[in-house]
């Protein structure tokens, strides 16, 4: 089991450091069309870098998350499990901090995602407008793959499918939230919202 006291201080504060300018924490939506909701909601630690051997000392000293190269020569890590992030990630930045401010109150921001998300309310279109309010603050507002507007109009409509709402607004249906690389592992079992059922 991960313990982040056991962490040596020197290696914490670095990678503190390195994520705090060169990593984020997001929450991503991914079309579900086999889903009971329409949409896959998960929390994202995300870090890129040309070094894969930083990436995989952090992958080590964390004990989660995936590495894996993207074709323009960058090296991708990712903690995309919700479990991992609850009981890794976040006594892990807990425990050594970031210095900028902006980092702090994302970081901040994140956690409380995960809080809520760990009660089950990422199960239900009322908890997604929770998460949806608390992610404005996130990351300067910065630009997405879904608008809010879209997200939640898959759930008002009766008549079309959410991958017939995001059509019309030329919105690929197979990409996250987050621009990633095509066909990429992803850690199971720690964001799944509602199964589908039969």
């Amino acid at each position: 089991m991960f313990n982040a006291n056991a962490v040596p201080p020197s290696i914490g504060y670095y990678f503190a450091g390195f994520v705090d300018g060169e990593g984020s924490f997001n929450l991503s939506f991914r079309l579900r069309k086999d889903y009971t909701l329409p949409w896959k909601v998960s929390l994202c630690l995300n870090v890129s870098q040309k070094d894969q051997v930083i990436l995989a000392l952090l992958k080590t000293h964390l004990q989660c998350g995936t590495l894996r190269y993207k074709s323009d020569g960058v090296w991708f890590f990712e903690v995309n499990n919700l479990n991992s992030i609850r009981d890794n990630v976040v006594p892990f930045f807990d425990r050594f901090g970031f210095l900028s401010a902006k980092k702090k109150r994302d970081f901040s921001i994140f956690k409380r995602m995960a809080e809520i998300m760990q009660d089950g309310a990422h199960l239900s279109k009322d908890g997604i407008i929770g998460l949806l309010e608390l992610r404005r603050d996130m990351n300067d507002g910065g630009k997405r793959r879904y608008l809010e507007s879209e997200i939640l109009a898959a759930f008002d409509t009766t008549s079309e499918s959410p991958e017939t709402i995001c059509r019309t607004v030329e919105v690929p249906i197979s990409t996250d939230d987050i621009v990633r690389t095509s066909g990429r592992p992803e850690e199971r079992d720690g964001n799944d919202p509602a199964r589908p059922e039969g």
